[in-house]
């Protein structure tokens, strides 16, 4: 019997996802398994696996946004009939377009023709002139204003395998380029971007090398994108934001950071040891572990430390469970693990989920300081800027120090700032006498 398979909920803020590619066309036999198709959600880039067994029948959107609980295909037996399941289907997909047309029509009588707006989404329809082969081929017809059609997962792939996309025809949907593309790309052995183009090629190719014109212009918001600004949004404007601002020297720390990786299988960063001595401040000052959840103030016993990583389409937070309770090794073999993870979008959204309070590092692109907007639900969030010599004064005479600052956003609903200047006064101590991280 043929079975319904709706877009789940892949994390939980997700709305809506975004089908970007499908790995399976109608007729194909489909096990337990077997991945389906691309899809982009809130905070990730993840493949839809089967868990049904026999052929896809129909796929319900080709390319394209789909809420949560929307059909995007039907899998069941070879040849089955299901017109009536696809009526059924159309019918429920119809219902709430019903009930939505009379609303604007209150207002104004002009949305009366807005079912014919409808009318143009069979655009998509010449897209099957793409032809689809199973290895991607080498074309020079792009011009130089025109839109590479590629996943994101397909685009990070080949940027790190160094392949030049304009030479490449997509078998996915449309023609779009997907994961398999770019791999046997690397198979074939596809000409690399960096190859300076051939001899005698198009000037629009040559162009290409230099200028990647799908670079610019207006693009499709990701869901990625559409969370981020929404959920930034509503912290910044709700939460009533104050900044501390302290200098830290770190001469200590150099030191000691110099020492522990001298011998040391993993090599210990800065950020490393800013986590760990963050956590053992964050266990004195609990006020400061805290998230606003409008009618209660939550005080966690657990510290969990997202930290910030910038991937190509926005901003991931992996998150740090326990911090205080782990070795600086342990910190930096799972933050290596995560922002892995979360640069290919195969992070998982329990790894980055329950937060009690998040850092932000700018200090590696020479930032002296920054304000950073808060990590909702959290109660404060810590902008570290670049470690910089600069001259300071210690027992009466101008030396010059190793200075670090630290800017400390925090929620006035929860935090005040006697609140969070003790937090740094307990960080500037940590970090400035690096032992006592230890204790």
């Amino acid at each position: 019997m043929a079975e319904v398979i709706r877009m789940p909920r892949l994390s939980d803020t997700m709305e809506e996802g975004n089908i970007v590619g499908w790995l399976k066309k109608v007729g194909d036999a489909v096990s337990p398994g077997d991945i389906l198709a691309e899809v982009e959600t809130d905070k990730a880039t993840m493949e839809l696996e089967s868990f049904n067994e026999g052929y896809l029948l129909h796929i319900g959107v080709p390319e394209g946004p789909i809420a949560v609980e929307g059909v995007i295909a039907i899998i069941g037996e070879k040849g089955e009939d299901i017109s009536d399941l696809l009526e059924q289907v159309k019918a429920e997909a119809n219902a709430p377009k019903a009930e939505a047309t009379p609303e604007p029509a209150k207002s104004a009588p002009t949305p009366a023709p807005a079912p014919k707006a409808e009318a143009p989404k069979p655009k998509p329809a010449p897209a099957p002139a793409a032809t689809s082969t199973p290895t991607p081929s080498v074309t020079t017809s792009a011009t130089g204003n025109e839109r590479v059609k590629i996943s994101p997962l397909a685009r990070k792939m080949a940027k790190d395998a160094g392949i030049d996309i304009w030479r490449l025809q997509g078998t996915g949907e449309g023609g779009r380029i997907i994961k398999r593309d770019i791999e046997s790309a690397i198979a074939h052995g596809v000409p690399a971007a960096s190859s300076g183009g051939q001899a005698g090629a198009a000037p629009q190719m040559m162009q290409s090398t230099t200028i990647d014109p799908a670079i610019y212009g207006d693009k499709p918001i990701s869901q990625m994108r559409k969370v981020i600004a929404r959920r930034l949004g509503e912290s910044k404007f709700s939460a009533p934001h104050f900044y501390l601002t302290m200098e830290m020297n770190m001469d200590k720390m150099i030191v000691a950071r110099k020492a522990i990786n001298e011998d040391a299988p993993v090599r210990i960063s800065f950020n490393d040891l800013i986590i760990k001595a963050s956590a053992a401040a964050l266990r004195k000052h609990p006020e400061i572990n805290a998230s606003w959840l409008g009618d209660k103030i939550t005080y966690h016993q657990d510290i969990n430390i997202g930290v910030a990583v910038a991937i190509d389409e926005g901003l991931m937070v992996p998150v740090i469970r326990n911090a205080d309770l782990k070795s600086l090794t342990a910190i930096k073999t799972e933050i290596k693990d995560l922002a892995g993870k979360a640069k290919s979008r195969k992070i998982s959204p329990d790894e980055m989920s329950g937060n009690t309070f998040t850092i932000s590092n700018l200090g590696m692109f020479d930032i002296d300081e920054f304000t950073a907007i808060i990590n909702p639900p959290d109660a404060c969030i810590l902008a570290v800027g670049s470690i910089a010599e600069k001259p300071i004064v210690k027992d009466g005479e101008i030396v010059i120090g190793n200075i670090m600052k630290v800017t400390l956003s925090c929620d006035h609903r929860i935090v005040d700032g006697a609140k969070g200047a003790a937090f740094l006064q307990t960080l500037k101590g940590l970090l400035e006498n690096p032992v006592k991280i230890m204790v």
